[in-house]
């Protein structure tokens, strides 16, 4: 088997020491190159090159940043069209990031030793499995994006974290996007096959559950996503304080189904279209892609294999 290893160098949890662990240990059951990333970017276009070769598999040890971007490169000859993914390598993943989001939802330990093993033995055994993946305006997603509110938090974050990123830094910035929003809360309309269109203010679509992290504690917004099901939309029309703090509580301590009269949620869904008054935030699996007036984001089943 022939594989690349996609190391993110900058990423909260990965070290040169578990970096050569890792490689050496990979090593030794398939025939591997190492690429360290140097820019934005770079893993995607490692990955893009690595479907062209017809390598094997493509292993990402970084953040959910890192995952994703080697998940567009891996995808990228279809352009953003669903109907043109065809065969490329296979994923692996090791968490190196501070939440590890899609890493978490497929059942891959926290700690990079622990992950190596995991993945070493799926190797040796042959255990993958397909997972869905959603795609909006030409960017592929392995958990969520989202246009408002969180992508405003995203934004935020980004500017400010270095190494490390907290909860505390993603609760500040919560906080100080929803008492001042940068773009202001222009409304979105919410448009899904079979309903009528709804106004809101904030809307979260996800591709699994939990939706993301909080530190350790996973947050809840769709239980009914996975990797085996459509999209996950969540949105509120309005964002005051007792409705945000419903809300976020019950993400927080339940994983059973929310209900409000600020809510709109649904499971399962093949497409979604949001339209904004103004161009709004933008975030793709917890980057910030920019500004949009108009999203469609699609449910690709089966889009790819991932070691595991």
């Amino acid at each position: 088997m022939r594989a690349i290893l996609v190391v993110n160098p900058q990423a909260t949890s990965t070290t040169a020491g578990g970096r050569d662990v890792l490689a050496h240990a990979l090593a030794s059951q398939v025939k591997l190159d190492v690429v360290e990333t140097d820019y934005r970017g770079h893993a995607m276009a490692v990955s893009r090159s690595a479907a062209r070769d017809g390598i094997d598999l493509v292993v990402a040890h970084g953040g959910d940043g890192t995952v994703n971007e080697v998940v567009n490169g891996l995808l990228a000859d279809a352009d953003g069209d669903p109907a043109k993914v065809g065969e490329v390598p296979m994923l692996g993943v090791v968490p190196g990031g501070s939440a590890n989001v899609f890493a978490r939802a497929l059942g891959i330990a926290h700690d990079p030793v622990e992950a190596t093993h995991q993945l070493l033995n799926a190797i040796e055994n042959d255990r993958s499995r397909k997972v869905g993946l959603g795609i909006a305006d030409g960017h592929w997603f392995t958990f969520n994006a989202g246009l408002g509110w969180d992508a405003d938090v995203v934004g935020r974050v980004a500017k400010r974290r270095g190494k490390q990123t907290t909860a505390g830094l993603y609760l500040r910035a919560a906080v100080a996007s929803h008492l001042r929003p940068p773009l202001g809360r222009p409304p979105l309309t919410v448009r899904i096959p079979g309903e009528e269109p709804t106004e809101v203010l904030t809307a979260f679509v996800s591709n699994t559950d939990p939706w993301s992290y909080l530190g350790d504690r996973p947050v809840h917004l769709n239980p009914g996503s996975s990797f085996d099901t459509g999209l996950g939309l969540f949105a509120l029309s309005g964002l005051g304080l007792p409705t945000v703090f419903k809300h976020v509580r019950q993400a927080l301590l339940t994983k059973s189904n929310q209900r409000g009269r600020r809510l709109l949620r649904h499971d399962d869904l093949p497409m979604i279209r949001i339209d904004a008054a103004e161009p709004v935030n933008f975030q793709v699996d917890g980057d910030l892609v920019g500004q949009r007036k108009r999203v469609e984001f699609f449910s690709v089943p089966e889009a790819l294999t991932v070691i595991v």
